[in-house]
């Protein structure tokens, strides 16, 4: 959720915020950001804002994942350190956080 950040890109100046994520990056980020994750940790994919599906990605977040009507679906939720250090999501947030909500890698497309 707010600890969403932007996959290394090869725009070495940072000029270019919202390239797509290449196939070297996503190999970047499993091998060293990613390494010390949990193996069962879940890979969640974020719809594009226009609703098509088929969106580059190219950011992602550190969130919890709980499924709502199915196990295909489901809401992210921010994770517990999270809630502690930002009072404005403790209070958006409250008791709503699901005891299912399982921690998550969301990737983001771009837009």
């Amino acid at each position: 959720m707010t600890d969403q950040q932007q996959a290394p890109s090869p725009d070495p100046d940072g000029e270019a915020p919202d390239r797509p994520l290449t196939l070297a990056v996503l190999r970047h980020l499993v091998r060293e950001d990613w390494k010390g994750l949990p193996g069962d940790t879940l890979v969640v994919l974020s719809r594009d804002a226009e609703g098509n599906l088929f969106s580059p990605f190219s950011t992602y977040s550190h969130s919890r994942y709980a499924p709502t009507l199915s196990e295909l679906v489901g809401d992210i939720f921010p994770l517990p350190e999270e809630l502690t250090a930002d009072p404005s999501l403790r209070e958006l947030y409250g008791d709503r956080i699901p005891d299912t909500a399982l921690p998550a890698l969301v990737l983001y497309p771009l837009g």
